[in-house]
């Protein structure tokens, strides 16, 4: 039978690995969600509302490769358009499905609900230009050509796509066909010229290493960096965005590159490398150490994901794919100097000692597992772990560029979607989590086990250390009795627990590592326990803190129970 304009859509995308659509249903939209629901290769996720649902798609993303994401017109897609926006910067194609009014309804201009009674029915679209690389109304005439449009453009660019669905032209049957659009290969010559060049300059060198970014992950081209690492023996970092992209267990592992604000050994030996190779990394600010980054731009060669640049020139059309297949086969295993990469330290303080930052971090990282999908809100606590090394397989993920607060929950829950068996261990600090915690309730909605830690430090620790006045008003929140939540949210068989001392913790996080149910743990600490720069610039990267400024630390038990 003749698919539907929306059943074809949902074929398509089940095509391309997405089995899941994220969403908040509406009537605009029914025709949307009833077919989603009722199709037997795609699951409808509802979420708690629209913005929730699009962190969950793209946490998706990160593990999926794509995701979509379904809303209702006008109120449900502006209140999804941050996440759809935080998917922009970070490199994920999201497939935003919007329910539109009917054709009657939006040529007649008549004044309905969720507009803004002046009969515009294209505004919402447009205002979703920038934070996606295409859009189309789907009709019966144009979805087959435009899905594989939309779909190519997505994969493409890394980046989200928006497809209006009218509600009377959603269910009727689509009209024509289409073929997929394959992905464009590389110029031969301008791929050949830009390997050489790359290869004339390693042979020269006498050091070189490799940083390894996000958008080797993206375009899921792992494999295929790994390879190249393997067969000519260079040594690899990241930056804190594509943190854990490469296994960091791997030997030529050096550790994370940040600028003046990580290791100094590492920041020395980088940009002293005759040759850096710059693969797939952005020069953002948490990606350079606050700009402190110093990379010679003489020695620095880019490898885009559809352009390289090599000592001043530009190779157009060369793919980063074909590109690491080819020196891969170009270059030869060398005897590369290397690095042992850092860890956190060891563990320390034991028994009644209160958790702070000393005790806390290690103790996270020692937690972690091989094939762990850590999922970490920004802020002090992603900052923190970030100096871990990951176990083998482990994987690390930050919106490190868009940093919208409240990110983290639903994205732990979008990834724990995408992948059920895995561990899905989530790190979100109190003022964070109380903008969407109730994505909780998602996980025992379909039996999800994740592993969640709240840092409560009483407030929004990251901009106590940004700000003039740390103990200025606007940093403090809402005390929560956050333990108790998992039972309100209906995660009834979870161990739920709050711990103030080392001992408390090591017993949770004993507990944690042998459930099997979801967990939830709050970690109580003095407001300014946070993890120290790794850097000579103490004043300039954490502003000093008085402990007169009434931010002591409180347990929990003090606070009303």
């Amino acid at each position: 039978m003749t698919k539907t304009v929306i059943q074809h859509v949902l074929s398509r995308l089940h095509d391309i690995g997405i089995d899941d659509v994220f969403g908040v249903p509406g009537d605009y939209s029914f025709p949307v969600n009833d077919a989603i629901c009722t199709d037997p290769n795609v699951r409808w996720v509802g979420c708690s509302n629209e913005l929730n649902a699009a962190y969950a798609a793209d946490g998706y993303a990160r593990i999926k490769g794509a995701a979509a994401l379904c809303t209702t017109y006008g109120v449900g897609e502006l209140s999804a358009i941050n996440g759809v926006a935080g998917s922009y910067a970070e490199y994920l194609p999201v497939f935003h499905l919007v329910g539109m009014p009917n054709m009657a309804t939006q040529t007649g201009r008549k004044l309905m609900h969720h507009t803004l009674g002046n009969g515009e029915y294209d505004l919402f679209r447009r205002m979703t230009e920038p934070v996606v690389v295409a859009h189309a109304v789907m009709t019966p005439q144009n979805a087959a050509y435009e899905t594989e449009r939309l779909i190519f453009e997505a994969l493409y660019h890394r980046r989200p796509v928006y497809m209006a669905f009218p509600a009377d032209l959603a269910g009727l049957p689509v009209l024509g066909e289409a073929a997929p659009i394959p992905m464009p290969r590389s110029n031969p010559e301008s791929l050949a010229a830009a390997a050489e060049a790359i290869t004339a300059l390693l042979h020269k060198a006498g050091t070189a290493c490799v940083l390894v970014g996000i958008l080797v992950a993206r375009a899921g081209l792992r494999n295929d960096l790994q390879h190249l690492l393997d067969a000519s023996g260079l040594p690899f970092s990241t930056m804190f965005m594509g943190k854990s992209v490469l296994d960091e267990q791997h030997p030529g592992y050096i550790g994370m590159y940040d600028g003046a604000l990580m290791n100094e050994e590492v920041r020395s030996f980088v940009e002293g490398c005759d040759v850096i190779l710059n693969v797939g990394a952005a020069m953002t600010d948490f990606n350079s150490g606050a700009f402190t980054a110093r990379l010679d731009p003489a020695r620095t060669i880019t490898v885009g994901h559809h352009v390289t640049h090599v000592n001043g020139k530009v190779y157009p059309g060369v793919e980063m794919g074909d590109l690491l297949v080819e020196l891969a086969r170009r270059l030869p295993k060398g005897d590369w100097k290397k690095l042992a990469p850092s860890s956190l330290g060891p563990v320390t303080g034991a028994g009644d000692d209160a958790i702070d930052a000393a005790t806390l971090y290690p103790r996270w990282a020692d937690f972690l597992k091989p094939d762990d999908i850590l999922i970490a809100e920004t802020g002090t606590a992603s900052m923190g772990l970030g100096f871990a090394l990951m176990p083998k397989g482990a994987t690390f993920h930050n919106q490190t560029l868009w940093g919208s607060i409240g990110w983290a929950t639903p994205a732990a829950f979008g990834a724990a979607v995408a992948a059920p068996g895995s561990r899905v261990v989530l790190l979100t600090g109190d003022g964070s989590h109380q903008l969407t915690v109730q994505e909780i309730s998602q996980f025992a909605r379909l039996g999800l086990k994740p592993i969640v830690f709240v840092l409560n430090n009483n407030g929004y620790l990251i901009e106590r250390l940004l700000c003039k006045d740390p103990a200025i008003a606007y940093n403090d929140i809402a005390q929560w009795h956050y333990a108790e939540l998992p039972h309100a949210f209906g995660c009834d068989d979870w161990i739920s627990m709050q711990v103030a001392t080392c001992r408390e913790f090591d017993s949770a996080l004993e507990l944690a590592s042998n459930a099997d149910t979801g967990v939830y743990i709050e970690v109580v600490t003095d407001a300014y326990a946070a993890s120290p720069c790794r850097c000579s610039c103490i004043k300039r990267c954490r502003p000093s803190i008085a402990p007169s400024s009434g931010m002591a630390p409180t347990p929990r038990s003090t606070r009303g129970r």
